[in-house]
């Protein structure tokens, strides 16, 4: 096999969704140092140990299998130590990248992520380099569904991550805890402490794992429930309002609205199941 296996296509205009422009696999031996990269990168590490620094994120050491991304214009550095690693890459670009960043699949705050099923994750990397290779427009479609389906993965198996000795946090129980009450007014501070943590700990957590503060996640499950009973049930406006936890029909309505763009009664004639 060769030592270094890539590949660069330049971006199609009519693919500005998500767009792949490159994958290779190598066996590295030296640093990338103080380098800038025009897009976005997935960088695999199949074996081996090194480091990866950013201005955001400082510098961290990497341990392989692991998976780490780049942030185009950003300088960063990293590299193997002495004995060398294995790694895949992959360049992408493209619109919906906003929505990986907005929705904290991807974070220049916490690149990289420790794998626990590495084949899965090579198998889709060779998925794309395949589809690369053969360079068709059906080809392009796929590898940029693949590089999604990493883009994915990736997440899970970083939301699935244990919490570190200290950090001591069970957020995956502080969401359970928050969906449980969401038909409930929400005490920031009496229910930080009930946890351990302080409001602005809470609150950075809480945006971490689902991308809203506590109670824009809370208002997101409330309207979520609205829906379900407008299309659902007869009941009146003022009737679901009290059942989301909202006593005022008409600030029931105008939340409704600014997050639906249509008002209750407008979506229950859309949605309503006969």
């Amino acid at each position: 096999m060769k030592m270094t296996d890539a590949i660069y296509r330049s971006p199609l205009a009519t693919m500005g969704g998500l767009v792949v422009t490159g994958s290779g696999k190598q066996y590295v031996m030296h640093s990338v140092k103080a380098r800038k990269l025009p897009s976005y990168a997935a960088v695999l590490v199949e074996h081996g140990q090194g480091f990866l620094e950013t201005d955001a994120g400082g510098r961290q050491s990497v341990n392989g299998p692991a998976l780490f991304w780049l942030f185009p214009n950003r300088q960063h550095s990293y590299g193997p130590d002495a004995d060398g690693w294995s790694e895949r890459w992959a360049l992408f670009e493209g619109s919906l990248v906003r929505d990986f960043l907005r929705l904290r699949l991807i974070s220049e705050q916490y690149p990289i992520t420790p794998l626990r099923n590495l084949d899965r994750v090579q198998r889709l990397f060779s998925s794309l380099h395949a589809d690369l290779l053969e360079d068709t427009p059906l080809a392009r479609a796929s590898a940029a569904s693949t590089l999604h389906q990493i883009v994915i993965l990736s997440a899970q198996q970083t939301s699935r991550a244990k919490p570190s000795p200290q950090e001591g946090l069970d957020i995956a129980g502080i969401i359970d805890a928050l969906r449980r009450r969401a038909m409930e007014p929400l005490d920031m501070v009496a229910f930080a402490a009930e946890h351990g943590i302080s409001p602005a700990t809470l609150r950075r957590k809480v945006v971490a794992e689902v991308g809203l503060p506590p109670k824009g996640f809370q208002l997101r499950l409330r309207m979520d429930h609205a829906k379900e009973l407008l299309a659902t049930t007869d009941d009146k406006i003022e009737i679901v309002a009290g059942k989301v936890g909202i006593d005022d029909a008409f600030y029931f309505s105008r939340l409704f609205h600014e997050r639906e763009n249509c008002t209750p009664r407008e979506f229950r004639a859309q949605f309503r199941r006969s």
